[in-house]
This record gives structure tokens, sequence and C-alpha cells, in this order.
């Protein structure tokens, strides 16, 4: 029995020899294996964190090109809406001059705008009540000095503007408004003035 114990014993050692080495070997591999995807692990870990930094900085990029274009856009409006009030107080200072030089400037318009020299001149109820007679006799005073027909009459009408005048003759009519006038120098002077008021 002696020999079967030793043949086992000796079996026995060298089955946990051999277990202890494959174990060994197993145990090698995995952390050959381990440190392999730790690695790449690394990487991949590295790779996302520069995929979220890109991310982050293009949309960081694109949140500031927005902001901007709607600072511009807000400036812009701000500019534009200024300037329209701009235009708006001129107009209303043309309508606002003493009245001596409104009365002029009415009766220039009237005369510049007569064609026959017959029109009707319409003005708003304030102009009408307080310069419509001087109005037209100071058109007409121009109209005579430049030796053109005389004979423009205050039309019994008001219209709703501003200041300055219609001419009508039947159904033609000469819009020479304050509110005209001053927009038909807007395209001229919106420019220049917004670079007075910006620069």
């Amino acid at each position: 029995m002696k020999g079967t114990e030793n043949i086992i014993a000796h079996i026995r050692n060298e089955a946990e020899a051999r277990s202890a080495a494959i174990l060994a070997q197993a145990e090698q591999q995995c952390a050959a294996i381990r440190a392999e995807f730790e690695d790449k692990a690394r990487e991949r870990y590295r790779e996302l964190i520069r995929g979220g930094e890109k991310s982050c900085e293009d949309r960081v990029d694109s949140m500031d090109r927005i902001a901007r274009m709607e600072a511009k856009k807000g400036l812009l409006a701000l500019k534009q809406e200024m300037v329209s009030r701009s235009f708006s107080l001129a107009c209303e200072k043309l309508v606002s001059l003493p009245e001596p030089d409104y009365l002029a400037l009415l009766a220039r318009l009237a005369a510049e705008a007569s064609v026959s020299g017959d029109e009707e001149i319409v003005l708003n109820a304030r102009d009408r009540k307080a310069l419509g007679e001087k109005a037209v006799k100071a058109a007409n005073e121009l109209l005579k000095a430049e030796g053109r027909p005389a004979a423009l009459t205050l039309s019994k009408a008001e219209g709703d503007f501003a200041g300055g005048l219609l001419l009508r003759r039947g159904g033609i009519e000469t819009n020479c408004t304050a509110e005209l006038l001053v927009e038909l120098q807007r395209g001229d002077m919106s420019a220049e003035l917004a670079g007075v008021l910006f620069d």
C-alpha cells in the first residue's frame, strides 16, 4: 500500500504543480489581457474627453457667433429706431418753425408745386385756421413775382397730416406734406445721420 500511496502522492504533487503552473500562466494571461484592455479603455477615455472638449468648444463658438449676431441685430435695430426717431423729430421741428418761417415754407411749397396756378391748397386743421389765407396770399405773390398765373385758393377740405400741404386740382393731388418731405430726405440722409449718431 505504501507504494500506492507514494504513487498517488506523486501524482497529486505532479497535478498540483501542473495546476499551479497552469494557474500562474492563466493569471499572467489575465494580467496581460487586463493591461491591454486598461490601455484601450484609457485611450478610449482620452478620445471621449477630446471629443467632448471639441464638442464643447464648437458649441461655445456657435453660441458666441449667435450671441454676436443677435447683438449686431439688436444694435442695428436700435440704430434704425434712433434714425427713425430723428426723422420724426425733424418732421416735428419742421411743423414747429416760427410762424413767419413756416408761412414762408408753405408759400414756397405751394408756388413750386403749382402747375396751372389755379390749384386749391389743402392744409391741416391747425394750419388752415392759423395761416390759411396768409399762405394762399404769399404763394400767389411768389407766383406773380415769377410771372406765372397766380389764382391759388384755400380748400374747404382739411388734410390729416402733421404739416405742409396738398395742392389739388380736380382729381390730381401733389403731396407737399411735412411727412413726405422728411421721408424723401430719408434715403439720402439715413447713412449720413447714422454716421453722425454712431461714429
